[in-house]
């Protein structure tokens, strides 16, 4: 009887595995279509029934993964940041290249971002959209935010130890600073359509900001 009851059980452990699948795969699916969405028409002009739509997924299923388009729309931010932060922890986290080389690939993957994509930052937007609107949402962002500024903050502490920077250059400051610059850019960028705002602030940044003065000791 025992070895039945195990025997029985097996079949519907497998199927409970691979119903999690389909319910993780519909979800993704949902998020990936929103979040195309929302970065071509903002939150706010994405209805639930486009998404569906695109998705060719019911409606009953959209409330059965989020309770509301507000938890659909923070779903679509913690994803993308899930997955730009893997991004730019291979980036920070390259052992071939220097700090400061690290933070030029990191301006270069967001230039060849804005070349395949003249939507912008996905965070970004939402974060002009919402912010004044939506106190979640606009908490939501700025954990977002201050997580890519202490990857900055790290990367330009490793700089500042190893002798690439001044040691006087404070890296939560300066992270902060970029941050706050880049993503400047980023959106005079999508304006203008050309990367030339984006490579000017990354020009004055190396060039001015960045820049080691000689030492001065004789």
């Amino acid at each position: 009887m025992g070895s039945l009851g195990r025997r029985d059980l097996t079949p519907l452990d497998d199927w409970s595995i691979l119903y999690g699948m389909k319910t993780h795969a519909t979800r993704d699916k949902l998020i990936d279509i929103g979040a195309e969405l929302i970065a071509e028409k903002g939150f706010n002009a994405t209805g639930i029934n486009a998404v569906l739509s695109r998705a060719a997924v019911p409606k009953g299923s959209f409330y059965h993964y989020f309770s509301s388009k507000q938890d659909f729309g923070l779903a679509v931010i913690d994803a993308f940041a899930e997955q730009y932060d893997a991004r730019l922890a291979a980036i920070f986290g390259a052992s071939d290249a220097s700090p400061l080389e690290r933070l030029r690939r990191y301006f270069a993957v967001g230039k060849t971002d804005m070349l395949s994509c003249a939507h912008g930052c996905l965070i970004g937007n939402l974060g002009q959209e919402l912010s004044a609107r939506s106190e979640v949402f606009r908490a939501r962002l700025d954990q977002v935010l201050c997580a890519w500024e202490r990857r900055l903050a790290a990367c330009l502490e490793e700089a500042r130890r190893v002798g690439e920077v001044s040691e006087d250059l404070d890296p939560e400051a300066l992270a902060s600073f970029i941050m706050a610059g880049w993503e400047g850019a980023i959106l005079r960028a999508k304006t203008v359509r050309s990367l030339a705002p984006m490579e000017c602030f990354e020009t004055i940044l190396f060039r001015q900001l960045l820049r080691r003065e000689p030492s001065t000791t004789h």
